[in-house]
Formats: C-alpha cells, sequence, structure tokens
C-alpha cells in the first residue's frame, strides 16, 4: 500500500517534517512537504495526495482554516498534528471533517501506524461507489443520505440525519452539548434542544429506545455512537 501512496506533510516546525518524512518514506511512503497553509494548498493542488499530515498552529491561517478548504472539494484523508491535547481542538477538527488527531507527543512509528490505519478504512469505503457506513444494524449510505435498520430503509429529517451521520462518522467520540448546539443551531438553544431531538432519533434506530445501544448518553457531558 505504502509505496503508491503520497503523504503531504504540513508543519512550520523543519525539526517535525523531517523526523516525519524519515519514518514515512522509511515504509515506501512518498513524502512532500510544506511549512505553512499557502504552501500546503500549492503541494494540493499541483499533486496527487492521497493524505495529509497536518499541523493546526502555524502563521497564517491555521490549519482549520486548509481542512475547510480542502474538504470543499475533497475527501483526502487529513490527521490533524497538534501540541495541544485538549478535546476542544480535538473535536473542532473532527467536526470539520478531519480522519483522526494526533497529539505532536505520538511517537513517529504510532503516526505512520495511524496514517496507515486511515489509509486502511479509505480504501475499504473506496471499494463500492457508494460510500457506505456499516454498523451491522445501522447502515448509512452517505452517497444518497438513505439510513438502513436491520435491512429497513427509515425516513429521517435533515437535522436528524445529519446528526446521526456526525455520529456515525466519528464513533466513541464524545460531543457536548454545546459543540452540538454551535454545529447545527448556531449555539442557539439548550440542553432540551438536544435531548429531544436526539430521543426522536433514538425512536427510529434503536431496538429499545429507552435502553439504547448506539446512540448513548455520556452523563453531565453528551453523547457519543457506540458503533466501532
Amino acid at each position: 500500500m505504502s509505496g503508491s501512496h503520497t503523504i503531504l506533510v504540513v508543519d512550520d516546525d523543519p525539526s517535525i517534517v523531517e523526523l516525519l518524512k524519515d519514518f514515512l518514506e522509511n515504509d515506501n511512503f512518498y513524502v512532500i512537504t510544506a511549512c505553512d497553509t499557502a504552501e500546503a494548498w500549492d503541494m494540493f493542488e499541483r499533486n496527487t495526495v492521497h493524505g495529509m499530515i497536518l499541523d493546526i498552529m502555524m502563521p497564517g491561517q491555521n490549519g482549520f482554516d486548509l481542512c475547510r478548504r480542502i474538504r470543499a472539494e475533497s475527501d483526502v484523508p487529513i490527521l490533524f498534528l497538534s501540541a495541544r491535547s485538549d478535546d476542544v481542538d480535538k473535536i473542532r477538527g473532527l467536526t470539520l471533517g478531519g480522519d483522526d488527531y494526533i497529539v505532536k507527543t505520538a511517537s513517529p512509528g504510532e503516526i505512520v501506524a495511524r496514517v496507515k490505519a486511515v489509509l486502511r478504512r479509505t480504501a475499504s469505503r473506496e471499494h463500492t461507489n457508494e460510500k457506505v457506513l456499516d454498523y451491522g444494524q445501522i447502515k448509512l449510505n452517505l452517497s444518497t443520505r438513505e439510513v438502513f435498520v436491520d435491512g429497513v430503509s427509515i425516513v429521517l429529517t435533515p437535522k436528524e440525519y445529519d446528526l446521526l451521520r456526525l455520529f456515525a462518522e466519528h464513533p466513541r467520540h464524545v460531543f457536548s452539548y454545546e459543540q452540538l448546539l454551535a454545529k447545527f443551531w448556531e449555539g442557539i438553544g439548550d440542553r432540551h434542544t438536544i435531548r429531544v431531538h436526539l430521543s426522536r432519533l433514538r425512536e427510529k434506530i434503536e431496538m429499545d429506545a429507552n435502553h439504547p445501544q448506539y446512540l448513548v448518553n455520556v452523563w453531565g457531558v453528551g453523547y457519543r455512537f457506540e458503533g466501532g
């Protein structure tokens, strides 16, 4: 897999860029690099990129800005790299469309392993023309916005579908009430707003909405999807 894949490493710290470049090339990846988002965009436009390791804090535009720009036209896997380990940046990166979030204290070997894992997941989705998230009882067809429960198509409102897709694309990640309100209601509303929508969603996707197996509460914080 590695030999045919080009990885774009974006970081304003030359020592980190060189270290990751060495480890990736040792695993037979072809590596191109950039020191800021402007150069990264240029490299992305001029090359066929199969994956990106993207620093968040850089001079000028940050990594979040570049991710938003790339996601407007490409599903290339993006792994955020950050010196910060707090959940706020992590959730923001994943919500914007990042495929993974790595703290810079991780070893280069671990980073390479996570690049490989993201590429494997991407390859498995591309075996079919349609992008499907399959969690056994629940399946989401991202191309057609269809949801199936035990093989039966169910009708979701646009908001319900968007909520379910966010959770299903990031299994086991906890999304707080505040993050959900900011993303789907522009910060207007309260916890009751979230509870009402997720209660209706549970009634449609769970075998027993009172004892959910997929969309579970994280008490006092928010919700997570137990699909993976």
